[in-house]
């Protein structure tokens, strides 16, 4: 069966919640991430994000399956972790769009989704009124026992798509990894775009 891509928007997001925290918890798993997530959080963080006016969630669907899924929403909606770094180098949050996860599992990749998820989320940007993109990506040392030896980053598919990383703004987010006790912060690093 083919796979639909369709946004989602005020309760149809709510409606979506079960599903897309399920996604995050299992892709979320894999590296760079390497989350133990857990249920009840993520639907909470998930209703809060879609409290946020103009948010918007892109999701994948085969059948009635959600195998992919994509956020995004206006960066003055967002926890002032993720504003700080912005605002302190003197930048106009209130005209940018922040993309949240792109979480799609294993076997649709390679067919084009992720460009959709981009699409999709740049197009409800502008439709918003946003001048400027962004996402976050965790920073992982590149010898960390985890890493798969053949992990290829998207650097590549974010740079094709016009982002580019912005040297020193990053954001600090803490969760825990599998093998851990507790939770940890990581370094998350910020990419850009104008639209």
């Amino acid at each position: 069966m083919a796979v639909r891509i369709r946004s989602l928007t005020g309760n149809g997001i709510e409606a979506a919640i079960p599903a897309l925290a399920a996604l995050r918890i299992a892709v979320f798993a894999e590296w760079p991430y390497l989350y133990d997530g857990d249920l009840a959080y993520e639907e909470e963080y998930l209703r809060e994000f879609a409290a946020a006016p103009a948010a918007v969630l892109v999701a994948a669907m085969d059948g009635d399956r959600m195998v992919g899924a994509a956020t995004a929403s206006p960066m003055l909606a967002q926890k002032q972790a993720f504003r700080r770094p912005f605002e302190d180098r003197g930048l106009a949050t209130q005209d940018m769009f922040y993309f949240g996860e792109s979480v799609l599992l294993p076997e649709y990749r390679g067919q084009g989704i992720g460009h959709a998820f981009f699409d999709h989320r740049e197009a409800q940007a502008r439709k918003s009124g946003a001048g400027t993109a962004c996402f976050a990506a965790v920073v992982r040392p590149l010898d960390h026992p985890d890493r798969p030896s053949d992990y290829r980053p998207l650097d590549t598919f974010w740079q094709a798509r016009g982002y580019s990383r912005v040297p020193g703004l990053e954001t600090g987010l803490a969760w825990k990894d599998h093998r851990d006790t507790g939770e940890t912060e990581k370094t998350m690093q910020y990419w850009m775009r104008e639209l």
